[in-house]
């Protein structure tokens, strides 16, 4: 899938927008029974991981069960869909991804509107991606591979978990920062696509730093950059990409959202996502490997009006 580069610069706003944006209310009451997190991705890979630490720890705080759901397919926009159409009462939540962001750019028709629609919730990690290879392709370094590609263009095929995906944006601004060409292949999520990578199937994989770590570290994957503009701690040895391109930055995260169309009975509170979602006590056994916490303000800086929540209705 080739991106017009304004569209790519329109896309790549649009995702960094959300998790700066989020604020969260709870209501009296709340919750009186399971909550529901629906993710757009299978299981395995880093949505489902992040999901899955942060339901534990929302469990042992809120007294309820968090259930997870799975709906994978349509680059996140069935999962989406489903919690837009979900009840507004605080009982339905999505792990918001880049996807959602970006699918605005990459769709003309959508049977919803992720800002009109989705409210957001709460800011919840951010990680950088990392390039991968299999070891089969006779490349070491981001130089090598450029050479390579350029020396066979079509040749290399390129994994992602979806179109729209950080993974698939990662590689595509990387295909166009160096003038190379991979053929996109998506897949229904990073965990099938990663284990292709790792059979030889595809080639290259701009993937998430959680779900690849162990792989780079079992010699079942070679890493060769990681595309945040500093080195990550848990890969010292391995170069960030914009050390041999220019410019180049590329970082996932996730966040938390839930229908919108019902106004708060109570104002937010007014204590921080970090303090209230991400204590210090608990950051590290609810983030992933490699990623950090998402801080965000006191105050909200979407409107003056009240805040919309996914929770009012239960303080009716």
């Amino acid at each position: 899938m080739k991106l017009p580069r304004r569209r790519f610069l329109r896309l790549a706003a649009a995702t960094a927008a959300f998790p700066a944006l989020s604020t969260i209310a709870r209501a009296q009451g709340y919750p009186t029974r399971p909550l529901h997190m629906i993710i757009g991705y299978p299981p395995g890979g880093s949505a489902d991981m992040t999901a899955r630490l942060m339901a534990q720890w929302l469990s042992e705080r809120l007294g309820q069960t968090v259930v997870i759901e799975s709906r994978p397919g349509g680059s996140t926009n069935i999962a989406t869909e489903a919690v837009v159409r979900a009840p507004p009462d605080g009982y339905t939540l999505l792990l918001v991804a880049p996807a959602n962001a970006i699918n605005a750019s990459l769709y003309d028709k959508l049977n919803y509107n992720f800002i009109r629609d989705m409210a957001p919730v709460a800011g919840l990690i951010r990680f950088p991606n990392v390039v991968v290879v299999n070891p089969s392709v006779p490349v070491k370094t981001i130089p090598e591979l450029i050479a390579y590609a350029k020396a066979n263009p079509g040749k290399l095929n390129m994994a992602s978990s979806g179109n729209g995906s950080t993974i698939h944006v990662s590689g595509e601004l990387f295909k166009m920062l160096t003038g190379i060409k991979m053929v996109h292949v998506p897949y229904r999520g990073g965990a099938p696509a990663l284990t292709d990578l790792i059979s030889g199937q595809v080639h290259v994989m701009f993937d998430n730093l959680p779900t690849s770590i162990e792989y780079i570290r079992a010699g079942k994957l070679r890493g060769l950059a990681v595309t945040s503009t500093e080195r990550s701690h848990l890969l010292p040895d391995v170069p960030t990409v914009s050390d041999y391109v220019p410019g180049y930055e590329a970082s996932a995260w996730y966040g938390l959202g839930g229908p919108t169309r019902t106004p708060c009975r109570r104002r937010a509170i007014r204590s921080s996502i970090t303090r209230l979602v991400l204590p210090r006590s608990c950051a590290r056994r609810c983030s992933s490997p490699g990623s950090i916490p998402i801080s965000l303000p006191r105050t909200s800086a979407i409107s003056p009006r009240p805040m919309r929540c996914v929770a009012s209705s239960a303080s009716r």
